[in-house]
Formats: structure tokens, C-alpha cells, sequence
């Protein structure tokens, strides 16, 4: 008998690679700061996981940005200085994210278990093609490669449209969409796999809501670590996770648990 799960959709950042989501961070503040426009890590996270042209258009709307970049230009931000921004964003992420394209530990042997099973895998990013381009061979490189990538601006509506998942299941042949798995750090991702109708894993530690790269993230204290790990779990609850696990390495039990409540339905 064939496996009950047909497809698992992979973010990329914070769930295979770049743990701590870090690259997007370091590229929106540089983008910002050439202006003279201070941001911070938590207002460049609380959109984490939207294509970079709508993350950045929810910085620009936000009243403190707006109010900080009006006292540095003497103006409100305008349509052209958001096309400017973006203009510089793409470089800007493209070289942040190739710089933070190790892929986090498991994820490697995680998907060669699922393609062992018979799982096809697919992957959305918030990132475009071309934000990619070094991401995709470096990922290869260690490992892995999923069937299809779906990019930022391939689909009408980026998350949480379920459009992206959609169109990677289109490309992989799986459906139903019920017996597909979407995984993911953030929560308009989770909201994104929900609404396409999949089974939906959040990523608690190594992703956008824990905030630390690997090594800040070993060394965090183990009360400390739990704290964050629960807040972490409760955002993605509240997005409506149906399983949190840490991180990408501790997928496979889940994968066995939905086949078998799939089976049981």
C-alpha cells in the first residue's frame, strides 16, 4: 500500500536553512539604515514569512517607521521610495541569504526518509527567483534539492494565500490536499498551509520566532530556552498548527502520526 502522505511543502528560511531566519533581518535593517531609518529585529520579524515586496510595504506602513523615516526626509515615504527600497532589497537579500544557506541539521536526512516513503517534496519561500539563485545549488550541495520551488511573485497572491502550495502541489501531482503536510517557522505560513487545506507542522526553535541563530540558540539556559520555546509554540498555535515540533529534524514522528489519523479518517 502506497503512503498515506502524498507531499510535504518546506519553507525555506528558519525551516531548512538559515536557522534563526536571520538573512531577512539583516538585510531589511540595512536596507532601512542606508536611509538613515533605524528598524528592529522584532519590527522586521512581526511580518516574517510574506514575499519581501509585501514585507517591506507592512514595515513602510507601520505608524513608528513611517514616523522615524518623516523626521529623516522631511516627507512621508512615498510610492517611489518604496520602489527605491526595493530596488536595493533584492541585492541586499540575495547576498544576506546566500551567506546563511546552511542547512539546518536533520533536514537532509529528514527528506531522504520521506522520499524513501514515497513523499514528494515541495517548498514555498518568500523569497524571489532570483533571491534564490545561490541558495538553491548551495542547498543541493548539502543535500538537498526538493522537486519543486516555488518562489515569491509565481503565484498572484503571496501568503497567506494558499496559492503557493497550490501550485507546488499542482507541480508535484499530489493531492488530496489533506494528505499533504505544509512545514513551517512562521505563522503566516501555517495560516498559508491551512488555507490551502494541508496538514500544518510549526518549527518552534529554528525559525522566526525564536530569533537566535544555532550557536546563540545552544547557549541559551535551559529555563530560558523553555520560556521561549512555549511563547514560540503559542504563536504558532494561535495560527493554527495543528503539531509544533523544534525544529525540522524531529519531523518524521509527526509525518508517521498524521499517516496514521490520514488512514484512521
Amino acid at each position: 500500500m502506497s503512503f498515506p502522505v502524498k507531499a510535504v511543502i518546506f519553507d525555506w528560511a528558519g525551516t531548512v536553512i538559515d536557522f534563526g531566519c536571520m538573512a531577512p533581518v539583516k538585510a531589511l535593517i540595512d536596507v532601512f539604515g542606508e536611509e538613515g531609518v533605524a528598524i528592529t529585529a522584532d519590527e522586521v520579524r512581526r511580518d516574517m514569512g510574506r514575499a519581501k515586496r509585501d514585507h517591506l510595504s507592512a514595515l513602510l506602513a507601520d505608524r513608528n517607521i513611517a514616523q522615524r523615516w518623516a523626521a529623516q526626509k522631511g516627507r512621508p515615504v512615498s510610492d517611489t521610495d518604496a520602489d527605491a527600497l526595493y530596488a536595493r532589497l533584492e541585492p541586499a537579500m540575495k547576498s544576506a541569504a546566500s551567506a546563511s544557506a546552511r542547512l539546518i541539521p536533520g533536514a537532509a536526512q529528514v527528506v531522504g526518509e520521506l522520499r524513501g516513503l514515497g513523499v514528494r517534496i515541495g517548498s514555498g519561500t518568500g523569497y524571489t527567483r532570483a533571491m534564490m539563485a545561490d541558495i538553491l545549488p548551495a542547498a543541493k550541495g548539502q543535500g538537498y534539492a526538493p522537486d519543486v520551488v516555488i518562489c515569491a511573485g509565481e503565484v498572484p497572491s503571496g501568503r497567506p494565500s494558499p496559492l503557493m502550495v497550490w501550485k507546488a502541489l499542482v507541480e508535484l501531482d499530489a493531492w488530496p490536499a489533506r494528505a499533504c503536510i505544509k512545514v513551517d517557522d512562521a505563522a503566516v505560513g501555517i495560516e498559508e498551509g491551512r488555507n490551502a487545506g494541508c496538514w500544518t507542522v510549526g518549527l518552534s526553535a529554528s525559525g522566526n520566532n525564536m530569533g537566535l541563530d544555532i550557536e546563540n540558540y545552544a547557549a541559551l539556559p535551559a529555563h530560558e530556552r523553555r520560556v521561549r520555546l512555549a511563547l514560540a509554540e503559542g504563536v504558532l498555535k494561535a495560527a493554527g498548527a495543528d503539531f509544533v515540533i523544534e525544529d525540522v529534524s524531529q519531523l518524521m514522528p509527526v509525518v508517521r502520526e498524521i499517516a496514521h489519523r490520514i488512514s484512521a479518517s
